[in-house]
C-alpha cells in the first residue's frame, strides 16, 4: 500500500527554484531512501512534506489525503514524525524532559512505545536525567529519533542520521532504524550509501531538484555505473 505520494511538487526558497517537479512514492512498511549529492534538494523535499517549505505546485498525499496545503502542526498530528538534520532536541532540557515534551497523548500506548525505544537506545535510559546538550552526537541523534517515534506515527522522515557520527554510532543508529521498520514506515535521507543500502528497500536519487533514478535497493547495489554517475561512488 502506498502510504505517501509526492506528485510533481515544485518548491521555491526565496527566489531559488529548489524542487522542480519531484515525484515519488513511499510504500507502507518499507524504508525508502532518498539519495543525492549535497544541494540536490533532499532536505527541502522533507521540509515540503512537513509544510515547512510549502510546495507551490503539485500534490502531496498521505494515506490518500492531500496535505500540501496543511499547516505543519496538523501534518504532524496526522501521523508523520520528522527528525531534522540538526536533530531538533532541546539542549537545556534533560533526556526525560525532551521525551515528555514530545509525547502528544500520555497514555499506555505512548508509554509502551517509549519503553520499546528505550530498550532500542539504552543510552537514553542511562542518561535520562542528563541535559541533552551534554550528550554525544550519537546520543543526541538517538534522542531525536526516539522523540519522533514515541508518538503513534505511521511515517518517520529522518534526515541525515549518520552525519558527523563515529562509525560505531552510525551502525547503532542504522540498526535501530531497521528495527523500527516492523513498527513504522521510514523515508530516509542519507549520504552514507553503504549503511543506507543495507537497510533500505527502495531508493530514489535526486539531482538538481529532480528525481533522476529509482528502483529496488538491490538494483542500485548491483549497478556500479549508476552509483558512479549519480552519487560519485565507485
Amino acid at each position: 500500500m502506498t502510504l505517501l505520494k509526492v506528485d510533481a511538487i515544485e518548491t521555491f526558497i526565496e527566489q531559488y527554484h529548489i524542487l522542480q517537479g519531484v515525484s515519488f512514492e513511499v510504500t507502507e512498511g518499507d524504508i525508502t531512501v532518498l539519495f543525492g549529492r549535497n544541494g540536490a534538494g533532499k532536505t527541502t523535499t522533507l521540509r515540503s512534506i512537513m509544510g515547512l517549505n510549502p510546495a507551490s505546485k503539485g500534490q502531496i498525499l498521505f494515506k490518500d489525503e492531500r496535505i500540501d496545503q496543511t499547516p505543519t502542526h496538523l501534518i504532524s498530528r496526522k501521523g508523520i514524525g520528522y527528525v531534522p538534520e540538526d536533530q531538533g532536541v532541546f539542549f537545556d532540557l534533560t533526556v526525560g524532559e525532551n521525551m515528555k515534551l514530545a509525547i502528544r497523548k500520555n497514555d499506555s500506548e505512548a508509554m509502551g512505545r517509549q519503553e520499546w525505544v528505550l530498550e532500542l537506545f539504552p543510552d537514553l535510559k542511562t542518561f535520562w536525567y542528563r541535559k541533552s546538550g551534554l550528550l554525544s552526537g550519537g546520543q543526541k541523534q538517538m534522542l531525536a529519533i526516539a522523540r519522533a517515534y514515541v508518538n503513534d506515527n505511521e511515517l518517520l522522515l529522518i534526515d541525515e542520521p549518520s552525519k558527523g557520527l563515529a562509525p560505531i554510532m552510525v551502525e547503532k543508529v542504522m540498526q535501530a532504524i531497521e528495527q523500527m521498520k516492523s513498527k513504522t514506515t521510514v523515508l530516509l535521507v542519507e549520504q552514507n550509501f553503504f549503511m543506507a543500502s543495507m537497510i533500505g528497500n527502495r531508493f530514489y536519487i535526486m539531482d538538481e531538484g529532480r528525481i533522476v533514478h529509482h528502483g529496488q535497493m538491490q538494483e542500485l547495489k548491483d549497478d556500479q555505473e549508476s552509483r558512479q554517475k549519480y552519487l560519485g561512488i565507485a
